[in-house]
């Protein structure tokens, strides 16, 4: 009985930990493909798409640049 209430308080602990530790190993994993993303935009950007970027910051750019390269029927 004594184990399982050990178990039951302890596992939350080394599950929180657990993730933790696993935010820091993908966390250089996430900005490398970010940096990625920013040169292959860069490279297939039009004009417009750029000036979005540099007025209104890559998450609007990145939106408009890819519902540009959707098929028609995804648009819709």
């Amino acid at each position: 009985m004594t184990m399982l209430l050990l178990f039951t308080l302890l596992f939350p602990a080394l599950l929180l930990c657990g993730a933790l530790v696993m935010e820091r190993v993908e966390r250089p994993l996430r900005q490398e493909a970010l940096g990625e993303r920013v040169v292959q935009f860069l490279e297939t950007a039009r004009p417009e798409e750029v000036e979005t970027y540099v007025s209104e910051g890559l998450a609007p750019a990145l939106e408009r640049y890819w519902r540009r390269r959707a098929p028609r029927r995804l648009r819709s």
